[in-house]
């Protein structure tokens, strides 16, 4: 395995060993707080709760953050650090605090006990994303130290060799669209996003493909339309079955809707196919420069026989428009005709697709004769989001990559799910995904987004760590 390099730091020795140890501690404290969204009657405020245990750590270590609560049990937290002031804005660390439910029922491990087996963090979180939350205040946690070993107080004096503020904020209520998180925030304390730049989850995370360790960077991220669809059939008797039966109505829309559509590739995708097809072996390579042509429907087919499936089901996603039909509701008793059924149907939509765009996709996949027996309703939509794939703050990151992994390859990429990103991009905050950690080649990472057994690698922290402290202060320096 190529060494991982030293962090640029003026910490070293103790302050340091702490840092890393204290990043484990803090990762198991914040799953072991099961803030699930929506949340449940056994945890109806384990957001605040999160909240609080992370403003309680950042007391102990000499600042003074603030909690806030725009819904009873919703709770966010915020902190900034100080620099001298020359740098222009301020850089921002940001997270969110929430999780999806995680039934117990096929893991291993007790999704909130927070396990450590074999070198890997267990626990609904660890890779969506209270990992990043723990880096990131480890980054506060070296910055907050630095000023104590200068004699300074880091609640009020500048941050030893900082030119620009750090902010750090952490956010409930993402995983449902940010409302009563980020979107208030940005409405309501602004100046708790708004900045130069800044970081975010689900990017910079090592992918090994055909031998070569790929680090995508995001710099995009596709949007989210939420759509109830209500079918209409006639309520009967079981006995005499009947062609209008709405459960039988709804199995047709969700089989019309679970198909694929045409592809289409943004320029962010573009670039990030060319780049990858120049750094890949042939094979690959090739399926990857044919996907960025004239003729990506044709390359795409190819994508399940050459690829990982789990590498070629993100690419899918991220090369077209996408219908998820997820949830339905139908029937009331075994032997009773249903009149009426709920379809709700997840959609991810590349940038240059809006709301009515995709309600239109709907009612064309549905045909005219389900079209007529369907109400479709929006539950809720975020558009997608772009940052610079050039610049001063991506390049920075590539290269801190780089420094820390020679045979690291960065490269901009989209996202094909919505996080934050599209409420700090309301106040002009260009966000990137950007939660480094190096990897097994073998570790299936995607499939533990959301998924049952979701893990982190504890070496992979240990390297994350420096990554980020990193970025932050030559940035911000």
């Amino acid at each position: 395995m190529t060494p991982i390099a030293a962090p640029s730091s003026a910490i070293e020795g103790p302050a340091w060993a702490f840092a890393t140890d204290a990043l484990i501690d803090d990762l198991r404290a914040l799953i072991q707080i099961p803030s699930v969204n929506p949340p449940t009657s056994e945890a109806p405020d384990g957001e605040l709760q999160v909240a609080n245990l992370i403003a309680g750590l950042l007391t102990d270590i000499g600042l003074e953050p603030e909690v806030i609560e725009p819904e009873p049990g919703r709770g966010s937290v915020h902190v900034r650090l100080r620099g001298d002031g020359t740098g222009g804005e301020p850089f921002l660390l940001l997270s969110h605090l929430d999780v999806v439910p995680a039934p117990p029922e096929r893991w291993t491990h007790d999704p909130f006990a927070a396990d450590i087996a074999d070198g890997h963090v267990y626990g609904r979180g660890a890779v969506d994303m209270k990992a990043m939350v723990a880096m990131e205040l480890g980054v506060i946690r070296l910055l907050a130290a630095e000023a104590h070993a200068a004699g300074l107080d880091p609640a009020r004096d500048p941050i030893p060799g900082l030119t620009r503020d750090v902010l750090f904020t952490c956010t409930a209520d993402e995983e449902a669209g940010g409302m009563a998180g980020a979107k208030w925030v940005a409405e309501n304390r602004p100046e708790w996003v708004r900045a130069a730049g800044a970081v975010n989850e689900c990017g910079g995370v090592s992918a090994t493909i055909a031998g070569r360790r790929l680090y995508p960077i995001q710099v995009a991220e596709k949007g989210f339309a939420a759509y109830r669809i209500a079918v209409r059939g006639t309520w009967g008797h079981g006995s005499m079955p009947r062609d209008d039966n709405a459960a039988v109505l709804a199995a047709a829309v969700i089989e019309r809707l679970a198909v694929p559509g045409p592809t289409r590739v943004t320029p962010v995708m573009a670039r990030f196919l060319r780049q990858a097809a120049a750094v890949l072996p042939s094979e690959a390579g090739t399926i990857l420069a044919a996907l960025a042509g004239d003729d990506a429907g044709r390359a795409d087919a190819a994508l399940t026989a050459a690829c990982d499936p789990m590498y070629a089901r993100a690419l899918r996603a991220l090369l077209r428009d996408t219908l998820s039909p997820d949830v339905v509701h139908a029937g009331i008793k075994y032997n009773v005709i249903p009149g009426d059924a709920l379809v709700e149907v997840d959609c991810r939509v590349l940038p240059g697709t809006t709301e009515p765009d995709m309600r239109r996709q709907i009612i064309e996949r549905l045909g005219p004769d389900l079209a007529a027996v369907c109400d479709v309703e929006l539950i809720v939509f975020g558009g997608p989001v772009e940052a610079p794939a050039d610049g001063e703050l991506f390049e920075l990151l590539a290269a801190t990559i780089r420094e820390h992994d020679p045979d690291g390859i960065p490269l901009p990429v989209m996202a094909p799910f919505a996080t934050d990103a599209k409420h700090t991009a309301s106040v002009g905050t260009p966000t990137y995904g950007f939660s480094p950690l190096r990897l097994d080649p073998d570790e299936r990472f995607l499939e533990r987004l959301h998924g049952v057994d979701a893990r982190v690698s504890i070496d992979g922290l240990r390297c994350g760590l420096p990554v980020l402290y990193d970025v932050v202060r030559r940035f911000c320096s």
